[in-house]
């Protein structure tokens, strides 16, 4: 099902019915992607007096509660709230779902005793490209990540001037496949988020931070049309579904 958008000056040909799902799928078990140092998610049938949401327990419904941490435990998006002492939702700050991004895959380059995407690495990927939304792919790139227990791996970070020259090029969402674009222990400078908010700013409320994305390898680098679903919670953060289309042509219109 081809689609033709026009998006700012240029119509955008996608084909919908070749949605590219970039995910993690949250599941009620110990292999379910996690971080932050808490236990997994939990998926389990109401218990009320002597009945049981579940039909395989007798009931005509099954009848979950879900308990977990956006943050920790899959794919999600958040807004400045999250670093804010005045509450901030992601639900009311996204107002736009629909993006311009570019596909990067980048190498970790050692720092000290870390590893991190450095300003070049990305200045390199981007080039004079004008997106909305940016959506890292780090290397190497197994399918480990879709279960692996992050807490306590000192994992990949974002340099803050690398955000920065995000933040330069007008990027507003900002897509990794790692629990958190800071580092796992900064002592709670936390100066990527900082710097892609503008923290000691004025606050870049309408832009967007999503990690633990999953984005396989038979997605190409370039560029693709962004669809960033969330679940609306009145919340820093929710549980959320990037799914890209690639982009098959462009035509510039003159207005």
């Amino acid at each position: 099902m081809l689609a033709t958008i026009q998006y700012n000056s240029r119509k955008l040909q996608i084909d919908l019915s070749k949605p590219l799902d970039i995910s993690i799928p949250m599941r009620a078990s110990i292999k379910n992607v996690n971080a932050w140092y808490i236990d997994e998610p939990k998926i389990e049938p109401v218990h009320s007096d002597d009945w049981i949401g579940s039909v395989s327990e007798g009931a005509d419904v099954n009848f979950n509660n879900i308990q977990f941490n956006p943050h920790a435990h899959g794919t999600h998006t958040e807004c400045v709230g999250h670093i804010t002492k005045e509450f901030h939702s992601v639900n009311k700050n996204l107002k736009q779902f629909f993006f311009l991004a570019e596909v990067i895959s980048v190498a970790a380059e050692k720092y000290l005793k870390d590893t991190v995407i450095s300003k070049k690495q990305l200045q390199f990927a981007l080039g004079n490209k004008k997106r909305d939304a940016i959506v890292i792919r780090t290397l190497p790139n197994m399918k480990d990540k879709l279960s692996k227990q992050y807490s306590k791996t000192n994992w990949t970070y974002l340099k803050e001037d690398a955000v920065e020259y995000l933040v330069s090029k007008g990027i507003k969402h900002l897509l990794i496949d790692l629990p958190s674009v800071d580092r796992e222990e900064d002592g709670g400078e936390l100066k990527a988020h900082k710097a892609f908010w503008n923290f000691n700013g004025k606050l870049r409320k309408d832009c967007t931070i999503t990690e633990f994305i999953y984005v396989p390898n038979k997605v190409d680098d370039g560029e693709y049309f962004l669809n960033l679903q969330i679940a609306p919670f009145e919340n820093d953060a929710s549980p959320s579904k990037p799914v890209l289309f690639k982009v098959l042509n462009n035509i510039k219109v003159n207005f």
